[in-house]
């Protein structure tokens, strides 16, 4: 019988651990190894575009891919890890259980929005954290046509100015223009509890934060938090109401709750802390990438962000790694070094900075030309050809040059 590595979601870290584990298995020779992959859907859901309107385009197939490397897919939802027996339950397609052996483990399961326990906020707020709640957005958004014309119809609440929020909130007024008319009175306001437009991207961006803001007419408060929300709109803790019919929540995430399965340490958002190859601290079998992992990027005290453009490196150095444990060979440390960032800014443009410091590089259309191809192609799976996708697997091929 043929050992087993197992990998648990099709993310960025799950699909760049199932092509890197067959990479390596593939260059030793290795056929008494077997590679599956576990997740609800065969393809990857390109959550970096949550906030945009065409999201048709935000899904990739990742059948054909699968066939083509070797990698056996099998459709489901974890439930329960065992690390003692080295098992996964899982819930198939038509609700029934069903389990899974493994040798080694690769947990990329990813993350969740976060939301604090306020009054009104599951009820009556959305988020662009998954495909579903964007559509959901979506199609809020588009009924908003049908509805009379009044302030609260006319008004979107971004709750959170990080990168998230900011991308949100700047693409928002284009998709309320396309709906309600060039000459609807629009209003889409942020609320941060930082003390500056964009305060949360650091100084070096800020500015152009809010320089782009005030081109599109998005506006912000600053420094109150919201107390509670309800179908008409926000309460702020200063006790200003704004009346909004669309309320959108991007403040922060917590790792997969899998997570809380394996005896670990983990860091605030719940991630496994993880040696330099990746492997959960004091677990001999069970390796955590993507979301789920609190990696150190290099030897300078930075860490991983709950990125893809850091879920992609480590989707190849945990696939590496866990074959390479489980068939004897040295493996390769996870490092990344190079940290960038490009921040959408909708209709002004975009910002792409070099260097955890965020050194400016490009700015309005020339960032936004970069952003389009960073979008719709650097971060998209390689094609369904084996030779190419398991050379694009390599761990040392670095995201960013």
């Amino acid at each position: 019988m043929k050992q087993q590595i197992l990998i648990i979601g099709a993310g960025f870290g799950g699909m760049w651990s199932a092509l890197s584990a067959v990479r390596l298995l593939d260059q030793q020779q290795r056929l008494d190894v077997a590679v599956t992959l576990l997740a609800p859907q065969a393809e990857l859901r390109v959550r970096p575009r949550f906030y945009e309107t065409d999201l048709a385009s935000t899904v990739a197939p990742l059948g054909p891919l699968f066939d083509a490397v070797g990698v056996r897919f099998v459709q489901g939802s974890a439930t329960q890890i065992d690390a003692a027996s080295k098992r996964v339950s899982y819930r198939d397609a038509s609700g029934a259980e069903a389990e899974l052996n493994y040798d080694r483990l690769i947990l990329a399961s990813g993350s969740q929005v976060a939301r604090p326990p306020l009054e009104g906020i599951e009820r009556f707020t959305f988020d662009v954290d998954s495909l579903e709640s964007a559509q959901r957005l979506d199609a809020h958004l588009q009924r908003l046509g049908q509805q009379p014309e009044s302030a609260a119809r006319n008004t979107v609440v971004v709750v959170g100015g990080g990168f998230t929020g900011i991308e949100t909130a700047t693409e928002m007024p284009a998709r309320l223009r396309a709906i309600l008319g060039e000459q609807a009175d629009i209003r889409v306001i942020v609320v941060d509890m930082a003390k500056q437009i964009g305060g949360a991207m650091g100084e070096a961006i800020a500015g152009l934060v809010a320089e782009a803001s005030a081109s599109l007419g998005v506006t912000w408060r600053l420094g109150s938090p919201v107390s509670t929300v309800d179908e008409q709109g926000v309460q702020l803790g200063n006790g200003e109401r704004i009346a909004a019919s669309t309320v959108i929540f991007a403040v922060g995430v917590k790792a997969s709750a899998l997570t809380r399965q394996i005896n670990g340490e983990r860091d605030p958002h719940g991630r496994l802390h993880v040696d330099r190859n990746l492997k959960v601290l004091g677990q001999d079998a069970i390796y955590a990438t993507g979301d789920t992992a609190y990696a150190a990027v290099d030897d300078q005290g930075n860490h991983a962000l709950m990125t893809c453009q850091h879920a992609i490196a480590l989707g190849r150095s945990a696939g590496n790694n866990a074959a390479a444990d489980l068939i004897g060979v040295a493996p390769i440390a996870y490092s990344q070094a190079k940290y960038v960032t490009c921040l959408d800014l909708g209709g002004w443009g975009a910002v792409f900075t070099e260097g955890w410091e965020r050194k400016v590089v490009l700015t309005g259309q020339e960032g936004k030309a970069l952003k389009t191809q960073i979008n719709t192609q650097w971060i998209y799976p390689p094609v369904a050809d084996r030779a190419i996708a398991l050379a694009a697997a390599d761990p040392l091929i670095p995201v960013v040059a």
